[in-house]
């Protein structure tokens, strides 16, 4: 009896293992693709970050190189990201009693084009925005500019994936 109850029990792994095969950890599927290739997305808001295109760019370089097991390369990738920063702009959030700003909102919007030359249905060109908050009487500089900046880089570079290789 026990022998067959194990028996069963590894049966009833092995289709599970097996079934879940086509489904990768993070929520990526890449297909048959084998290569990617991102270009540097230039700056083209009407307020520029000089830092923004270089971190914007290798941030998603980074996140597709550790969650998938395409190979980064130059020219002729079989799944292709392009575009540009379109927006970059800081805005008051909220007020004080006194009529000035609380805090403050930065917003970057950055236009991504996707071409997957193995599977042409999943090709699109879309505009990825977020933002991050930070108190008014802060200066838009240093730390609070690198912190602004990382969890909109990692947002946006987040969602691009998703919309790429998770179809969310």
């Amino acid at each position: 009896m026990k022998k067959n109850l194990c028996i069963v029990l590894i049966l009833i792994n092995s289709l599970l293992f097996i079934a879940c095969g086509a489904y990768s950890f993070t929520g990526g599927s890449t297909g048959d693709a084998k290569t990617l290739q991102i270009d540097f997305f230039p700056n083209q808001a009407p307020l520029v970050e000089p830092s923004l295109s270089q971190s914007f760019t290798q941030g998603l370089q980074d996140l597709f190189t550790r969650q998938t097991n395409l190979t980064l390369t130059n020219s002729n990738g079989d799944l292709h990201f392009s575009g540009e920063i379109t927006g970059y702009r800081v805005t008051p959030m909220s007020g004080t009693s006194a009529q000035t700003a609380a805090q403050n909102r930065l917003t970057v919007t950055i236009n991504v084009r996707f071409i997957n030359k193995l599977e042409e249905k999943d090709d699109f060109e879309k505009s990825f925005s977020f933002y991050s908050d930070f108190e008014a009487n802060s200066q838009l500089t240093g730390s609070v500019l690198e912190n602004a900046l990382d969890e909109i880089v990692e947002r946006i570079t987040q969602d691009v994936f998703n919309a790429s290789v998770a179809k969310w």
